[in-house]
């Protein structure tokens, strides 16, 4: 009730006042902004299709459609301020908490998932054929401990691998001007140094800022390697439980899109990456 309260009151200004046209239920009566939220909350929670949705809360599927969107358009602008980059105070939680899985200095993890979708004929394109021979647009997500999302990248078509998605992102260009992750280094017991970094799987390339784990045969001979698999698994794998979160929290997300506007699907997964 209390996380529901605040994002009406986040969204409140916006939901009053745009023209309220169409947005009434069965009784003739206006839809107020916790009705509105209701609404759209169902609707990018539970998947189902917007005709399901409106026989559910009483209300026609184009009353679903205008305030689901509307709901994400005013999220988008309003709630961006929850998916941002720890600072200084933040950072050392997070590395403290990535220290306790073996990994000093951490400040998150990367991943990419897809999402699947059906494009009409006339815009099948080879591009955004994925590995698995589906219909996708690609999210790259970095996450703290928590499994909250400090950066996300999107809209991309499926058919990028994650190194072709992270060099498009703004996350890789800030890294590689050295503008994000810089902090101080941390002195580990040998006597050595380590800088900041994330860790992914090894998908990714391995970069100054950027750990992957161990695959070569004669690399995973030596315990030490092992080891640092390990610890780098288990501070990776939070990127991927977050993933299954968002799917799971947020079913449109986790089904098919039926011939999704390709401008807009971005704004669904950010409004849901926000709401996660």
């Amino acid at each position: 009730r209390k996380t529901f309260d605040y994002i009406c009151n986040l969204l409140r200004q916006d939901l009053v006042s745009r023209p309220p046209s169409g947005l009434i239920n069965i009784e003739g009566r206006l839809l107020t902004v916790e009705k509105q939220v209701a609404i759209a909350l169902r609707r990018l929670a539970s998947g189902d299709p917007q005709v399901s949705v409106g026989e559910q809360v009483g209300v026609g599927q184009s009353t679903v459609s205008q305030v689901t969107w509307r709901f994400i358009e005013s999220l988008e602008e309003r709630g961006r301020h929850h998916l941002k980059w720890p600072d200084a105070s933040e950072i050392d939680n997070i590395k403290a908490e990535f220290e306790q899985l073996g990994m000093p200095n951490c400040c998150g993890a990367i991943d990419v998932t897809h999402l699947i979708m059906t494009l009409p004929s006339v815009e099948s394109s080879a591009d955004w054929y994925d590995e698995e021979q589906k219909y996708s647009m690609a999210l790259q997500v970095i996450v703290d401990p928590h499994m909250r999302f400090r950066d996300i990248l999107t809209g991309w078509p499926g058919s990028m691998n994650e190194f072709r998605l992270l060099r498009n992102s703004g996350f890789f260009r800030l890294c590689e001007n050295g503008h994000r992750l810089q902090g101080p280094p941390k002195r580990l017991s040998e006597g050595k140094q380590i800088c900041e970094y994330v860790v992914g799987d090894k998908a990714y390339p391995l970069l100054p800022w950027l750990l992957t784990p161990f695959h070569e045969k004669e690399d995973l001979t030596r315990e030490a390697n092992m080891l640092y698999n390990r610890n780098h698994g288990a501070a990776a794998c939070v990127a991927e439980k977050a993933l299954g979160h968002l799917k799971g929290a947020w079913r449109i997300l986790h089904r098919v899109m039926w011939r999704p506007d390709k401008r807009k699907l971005p704004s669904i997964i950010l409004v849901c990456c926000l709401l996660h």
